[in-house]
């Protein structure tokens, strides 16, 4: 059983944790080393390592959760079933653990281009997690994704709650949340998952709103997710004409990186605002999505009230 079970934390108070990615450079892994010096200020229960389909990048991965240990922290390796038969499946979990890494987030992951399968021997995140229950008794704490919009492949909200409490039921410990601007709609799913018996802890992805560019492509690409009005008139006042995507020049509206710049400060006291409205419905943690970075996410935090060592609040 891991030292730390994050999911019993969360039930005494709110936790805070962050999300990073492996670098493919040197010097990514440079940066990310300064990241850490930051991040680890605001004493974050676990940093969480994404992961490629099928373990592309499963060595940067591994790195990554080592550097993460080397700080004192307790890492988290995220593991998709995309790609991935059962035995190779095996081999790495047993090369997390031996690595001293017990805690996993269970996810599906994004199909291949054109495909209706995961190529995989597992096509679910569920089967992913009575596999690990069933192979490792509770050798892993597991965290399973929630979609606070519903997945984009389900036909309704209700069928994927009913595919989250099979999660539960399969032996997950919590769940972390993909990126929800629109607090109102988190609050009707957190509303209706406890109705359908997930009893899990909630520990919500906060996105941090920097760019409109970002935004929009995180929202729509593959999270299928809707912006709030607040959000939309927020975007419409920053809109860049004649196309905020397009970066080449000559720029129609000169006053481009005012924009730019503008909303990202914006963005910043919306972000700050709504993990304020998060923390009246009562969840159990803030996980932040870094993007391998830490000013911006600093300034969220400052502007949450949470202190630092040495810091005078």
């Amino acid at each position: 059983m891991p030292e730390i079970k994050f999911s019993e934390v969360m039930r005494k108070r709110q936790t805070l944790s962050f999300e990073v990615f492996p670098p493919k450079t040197e010097k990514g892994f440079q940066n990310l080393q300064t990241v850490f010096d930051h991040l680890k200020e605001y004493r974050p229960e676990y940093i969480s390592v994404t992961y490629g389909a099928g373990g592309s990048n499963i060595g940067a991965n591994r790195k990554v959760c080592s550097m993460i240990r080397g700080e004192g922290i307790t890492p988290m390796t995220h593991f998709s079933v995309v790609r991935n038969r059962s035995g190779a499946i095996k081999e790495q979990l047993n090369n997390y653990l031996s690595d001293g890494i017990d805690h996993v987030l269970a996810l599906r992951g994004d199909l291949p281009n054109g495909e209706k399968t995961t190529l995989g021997d597992f096509q679910y995140a569920s089967q992913l997690v009575e596999f690990i229950r069933s192979t490792y008794g509770d050798r892993f704490e597991i965290a399973v994704a929630g979609m606070p919009e519903g997945h984009v492949e389900n036909d309704s909200m209700q069928s994927d709650i009913g595919y989250l409490k099979l999660k539960q039921d399969c032996g997950a410990d919590y769940i972390m949340t993909q990126l929800c601007w629109d607090p109102d709609a988190f609050e009707r799913w957190l509303d209706a998952i406890r109705r359908a018996g997930v009893t899990m802890p909630v520990d919500v992805g906060i996105m941090p709103l920097l760019s409109i560019k970002s935004a929009v492509t995180m929202a729509l690409s593959r999270n299928g997710c809707v912006f709030s009005h607040d959000l939309a008139r927020l975007i419409s006042k920053y809109w860049i004409f004649p196309d905020p995507f397009d970066s080449s020049p000559p720029f129609e509206d000169d006053q481009r990186q005012q924009k730019m710049d503008d909303f990202r400060k914006a963005g910043i006291e919306y972000t700050i605002k709504l993990m304020e409205r998060y923390r009246t419905m009562g969840i159990s943690g803030f996980h932040m999505y870094a993007l391998n970075r830490w000013k911006e996410v600093a300034e969220i935090l400052d502007g949450c009230g949470y202190a630092r060592p040495g810091s005078h609040s």
